[in-house]
């Protein structure tokens, strides 16, 4: 059995749910905190063992991997004025082996994940969507990845939604546990309408898929939008091998919409040792007595 080593993130998208901001600016460079949402992505694929990273860009998103890359004259200045700890962020952000290719139309995240095809090779790889934060005491990529040791199978992660949000997500049907919160999956559908969906386990962030989805992806035609859907891709692939869903415990942080990297910025401020005792004030001196007025 080969080796989960290599993730590809996909952050081609045009982030038109956070203009004017990105209109020169990638969405996934929107900080949380002083931390860009793509960088927690990284954080957690290198914390779960990935050994290499495939970056899906597209126009306008040179920032990321600037984000990546050296900067000798910052650098230079921070060591020269003693400034070590600085330092020591810049530098943690450029010893990845993180690699990079463009997604030249918007055809969908199914089309992003196949553009991955030369790089991934024969080999179980990641999907890590560039906008989903995802807290867990085990990273939730580790999770699949000893899913994937255990089952040799393609893992995907869900969460339970509100019936009422099914229309957002791919839904699965599941068809029972086999263990504590990994589902065994009937099919998985992309974005029913509420009261038709056969569940309320959203599909989440992360996918672990085996290299078969590539030659899916390469026959899928795209849907009526024009874009090919992951999805529908991951549903004909579980018609011929099993695919398994494994239900996430954890805090889901969706730094693709505004509210959701509002939230992100308030819990992960909370704990940040520069600002958490100035932004407790804030909230319970200035927010707390808005909220109950």
């Amino acid at each position: 059995m080969k080796k989960v080593r290599k993730a590809v993130i996909p952050a081609a998208g045009l982030g038109t749910r956070f203009l004017p901001a990105t209109k020169a600016m990638a969405k996934e460079m929107m900080p949380i905190v002083d931390k860009p949402v793509i960088q927690f992505i990284v954080e957690e694929a290198i914390a779960s063992g990935i050994e290499d990273i495939l970056v899906v860009t597209g126009k306008g998103k040179r920032p990321i991997e600037d984000h990546f890359d050296s900067n000798a004259e910052l650098e230079y200045n921070l060591r020269s004025k003693g400034k070590t700890e600085l330092l020591k962020l810049v530098e943690e952000t450029t010893d990845i082996n993180l690699h990079f290719i463009r997604q030249k139309h918007p055809r969908g995240l199914g089309d992003a994940v196949l553009q991955a095809r030369a790089f991934i090779g024969n080999e179980p790889f990641i999907v890590m969507l560039g906008d989903d934060v995802m807290v867990d005491q085990v990273p939730l990529t580790r999770q699949l990845i000893n899913d994937y040791n255990e089952t040799h199978s393609s893992i995907l992660s869900v969460m339970e939604v509100d019936p009422k949000e099914t229309r957002k997500y791919g839904i699965i049907d599941p068809a029972g546990e086999v263990s504590p919160d990994l589902y065994n999956v009937k099919s998985f559908v992309e974005k029913p309408a509420p009261g038709k969906a056969p569940s309320n386990l959203a599909i989440v962030g992360r996918y672990l898929l085996k290299p078969e989805i590539f030659d899916i992806l390469a026959k899928l035609a795209p849907d009526a939008g024009g874009e090919v859907q992951l999805t529908e891709a991951i549903n004909r692939l579980n018609e011929t091998q099993r695919v398994f869903a494994r239900k996430f415990e954890g805090r889901r942080y969706d730094a693709g919409d505004k509210l959701g990297l509002l939230e992100a910025n308030i819990q992960f401020g909370l704990k940040h040792p520069d600002i958490k005792d100035g932004l407790k004030k804030y909230l319970q001196e200035v927010v707390l007595p808005e909220i109950n007025k």
